[in-house]
């Protein structure tokens, strides 16, 4: 027990000598990002394969490139991974399964209806600076993007986390903020988060250099059909907020083809039986 003398605590207060008055209130908002993050999302067995699949196409990898948003132009620019495009009616229907529970775990209330995949490798220096995946989806305020992460166990490689960044709303005006969440890259994980926010791949080391210990993930963008137009098309303010902060990161014109070759497949519907949705209470 404690040695203090259990007495009722007296109010005091503050008075403005202690705390001279401000001539303006003018807090500034920092909006965390939504995430949510799944474990075990294709199992054991499928992941093992697709991680072997992975790793016997090193040769079909090639270098990850960004896409200007004012000049349109293709480079390498903040980057250094290896893509691959690929599609997957497995990985599909996992992710139509999922979406309803992800949905509403993000408050998130846009139809879907596509996705773009490429499976990506990070090596010795392997990065991606910070950006947004606005240059990837028609319509940033409703997109989502989606990192699923594969790697040999133990780890062949350091490093390599997600850095999911706050917006800052000050004056109405939104932009990235400095603070900022991590999401670790573990085996057989999928992390959802909205496309319109500010995030990046910090640098991974790989001792070995062997393509087989690199750091692996199918990363995806689901969108709608089309952008959302029209006075109802106004979205839930966090992701409005979001769209906003990335507006200057989109394109000034839509590109006919993904930048790095991947190609829209259209999501199935989730399955009657495997549907995930919140628990009821």
């Amino acid at each position: 027990m404690s040695g203090y003398t259990m007495e009722p605590a007296t109010p005091m207060e503050i008075s403005l000598r202690v705390l001279p008055p401000s001539d303006r209130w003018s807090p500034t908002l920092a909006v965390p990002a939504p995430f949510c993050r799944f474990e075990n999302f294709l199992g054991a067995e499928r992941a093992a394969a697709l991680l072997e699949y992975a790793i016997a196409r090193e040769e079909d990898f090639t270098a990850g490139t960004v896409l200007d948003p004012l000049t349109g132009q293709v480079s390498r620019k903040g980057r250094d991974s290896l893509v691959l495009p690929v599609t997957s009616e497995v990985f599909s229907a996992h992710l139509a399964d999922c979406l309803p529970l992800v949905q509403e775990v993000l408050g998130h209330r846009a139809a879907l209806a596509q996705s773009l995949t490429v499976l990506t490798a990070h090596g010795e220096g392997g990065h991606f600076g910070v950006h947004t995946d606005a240059s990837r989806v028609r319509d940033v305020s409703t997109a989502l993007s989606a990192v699923y992460y594969l790697h040999r166990t133990p780890r062949g490689f350091g490093g390599g986390r997600l850095r999911l960044y706050d917006t800052v709303v000050d004056d109405g005006r939104a932009r990235p903020g400095e603070s900022y969440r991590t999401i670790d890259p573990e085996h057989d994980t999928i992390a959802f988060f909205p496309s319109g926010a500010f995030h990046e791949v910090v640098p991974s080391t790989c001792p070995s250099g062997r393509f087989s210990d690199h750091r692996f993930t199918l990363t995806t963008w689901i969108s709608g059909g089309e952008p959302a137009v029209g006075p109802g098309a106004r979205r839930p303010y966090v992701w409005q907020w979001l769209a906003d902060a990335a507006e200057g990161t989109r394109p000034l014109h839509d590109a006919g083809e993904d930048h790095d070759g991947a190609r829209p497949v259209a999501l199935p519907p989730p399955g009657p039986d495997t549907r995930l949705g919140a628990p009821r209470t």
